[in-house]
């Protein structure tokens, strides 16, 4: 059965949100992805997935380029993670660069393992990996070379994953993002319990873009013990990844009402460092955000955060989501 096609959340809530400032909203009809914004004094935007033509495209280019971002961050002051980029085959040849795969390997045995493997310009956690082993490693790397020819790889580094949502000088929201788990029931399998919260998901309209084959779940299962046809006792949660990215199966608590003054003030003067007026500031902080700050590091910074998944957890949220994306089609007009 073919999959309907469905317009993208931020085609649906701007067409919800634009009436309101007597703007209209038309969205190609095709993909439902690219939509075209008229506003009252017949001046026209444009949309494409989660992107609004908002952020400078220079600065959206840096922020999308982790290596580049974090060299601007760091030099800037912020704390950012240690690491280095890598090139695929075909990419080291052309660009007569010996930082190869191979490099990379003893790279990562100099900063000592487990280390961080991920795509150097992708987005939602996609390809975004903890590795333990050689054998990991190359997996992983070779995994993030099918799609972009650049990789990240970086020391581990522990504390709660925060993304904190800005709009010019404006927290919107912020919240704590917590690895894909399942919690048992004594009788399912943790194959069977991921596919009864995968299809949970799909009733809320909520995409999760990760399927049980994936190898990241299986050797997170067998450093834990255990394969995806173990039963979990009654009540036992275990987490099925590293990455919390809520776009791969992750939950997420809001915070946005207890972040520390001091969180805040890092998050929007970062976003404005940056070249940004839309921002996701994600942090690795050791401690809570609604402390002030002791030890934190920049993970990296997003131009189009997406919003998908935490417009679902609940109408506050919604409202949240929707007062913003006013707010940027506000701005946009003038």
């Amino acid at each position: 059965m073919k999959k309907k096609l469905t317009t993208p959340l931020l085609g649906n809530i701007l067409k919800k949100v634009a009436p309101k400032i007597g703007a209209s909203v038309l969205m190609e009809p095709k993909w439902g992805v690219v939509g075209q914004v008229t506003f009252k004094n017949g001046k026209k935007s444009y949309t494409r997935y989660n992107t609004v033509d908002m952020n400078p495209v220079g600065s959206c280019d840096v922020s999308r380029d982790k290596d580049y971002a974090n060299f601007f961050m760091g030099k800037m002051g912020y704390p950012t993670i240690t690491g280095k980029t890598f090139y695929s085959a075909t990419w080291a040849r052309a660009i007569e660069s010996n930082q190869d795969i191979d490099a990379g390997y003893k790279y990562a045995k100099k900063l000592g393992f487990p280390v961080v493997v991920k795509p150097n310009s992708g987005s939602q956690g996609v390809g975004v990996a903890i590795v333990y082993t050689k054998e990991e490693f190359y997996r992983a790397m070779r995994f993030v070379f099918k799609s972009d020819k650049v990789a990240l790889v970086q020391r581990v580094v522990k504390g709660k994953d925060y993304r904190v949502v800005v709009l010019d000088k404006k927290i919107i929201s912020a919240y704590e993002r917590i690895p894909l788990s399942v919690t048992g029931d004594g009788k399912l399998s943790i194959e069977k319990l991921f596919n009864k919260k995968k299809k949970h998901f799909n009733t809320i309209n909520r995409d999760m873009k990760i399927d049980i084959t994936d190898p990241r779940i299986k050797n997170k299962l067998k450093r834990q013990g255990m394969n995806i046809k173990s039963v979990l006792e009654n009540g036992k949660q275990i987490y099925l990844l590293d990455n919390a990215n809520l776009s791969q199966g992750g939950d997420s608590v809001d915070v946005t009402n207890i972040i520390h003054p001091v969180f805040k003030k890092i998050a929007v003067q970062l976003t404005r460092d940056m070249g940004l007026r839309l921002c996701g500031v994600d942090l690795m902080i050791q401690g809570d955000i609604k402390d002030k700050p002791e030890e934190y590091f920049v993970i990296e910074v997003n131009a189009a955060p997406g919003l998908d998944h935490y417009v679902t957890t609940g109408r506050a949220q919604q409202k949240i989501v929707e007062d913003m994306y006013l707010e940027v089609l506000k701005s946009m007009e003038k």
